[in-house]
Parts: C-alpha cells; structure tokens; sequence
C-alpha cells in the first residue's frame, strides 16, 4: 500500500532539445538567466499538468541536469514515473 506521507524526490526529465539548446548558449556564451526561466517554467508547468494543484510542494529546479526537487507521496512519484517527459524518480536517500 502506497505512503500517504510527503517525501522528497528527484525527478530527471528526459531530452530535451530546446533545454539543451540553450544549455550550450550558456556554457558558450553566458545567458544562465534564459536557461534558469525556461527551465523552472518547464517544471512548474509540468507539475501543474500532472499532479493535483496544491498536493505537491517543488523545492527547486536543477538547472545542470534538467531535474527538480519535489515534496510529493509515493503515490504521486508513481504517477510520474509513468509520464513520457519523465526519465527517472528518485527518493531522497539521507546518510546518516
């Protein structure tokens, strides 16, 4: 049975040709702040497509990797591992 609690989890998406495009302009070029917008817009707007309004919290966006960190249950993780943008869902894991 599936946790109702929140956790946090690491979302990578899979290519992207327009988030590599200007991935290359800032390394070439400088320009981070496009790459930045476009990249937290993506994820927001991906979220809010996929996943109930108000029943997830994203904590940031991984600019070097096309990720995001998300506050989501294993449910909802489950739900985008099985969306197309999607390459991997990955649960936070604490060292102690």
């Amino acid at each position: 049975m599936a946790s109702k609690k929140s956790e946090l989890y690491f979302v990578f998406m899979n290519y992207d040709p327009e988030y590599e495009r200007l991935r290359s302009h800032h390394r070439k070029r400088g320009g981070g702040n496009e790459l930045d917008m476009y990249i937290s817009k993506k994820h927001d707007e991906f979220l809010a497509n996929t996943l109930e309004p108000g029943t997830y919290q994203k904590t940031l966006s991984l600019v070097i990797v096309d990720g995001f960190a998300v506050q989501i249950t294993d449910e909802q993780a489950n739900v985008l591992r099985s969306a197309k943008e999607v390459r991997v869902v990955e649960k936070n894991q604490e060292l102690s």
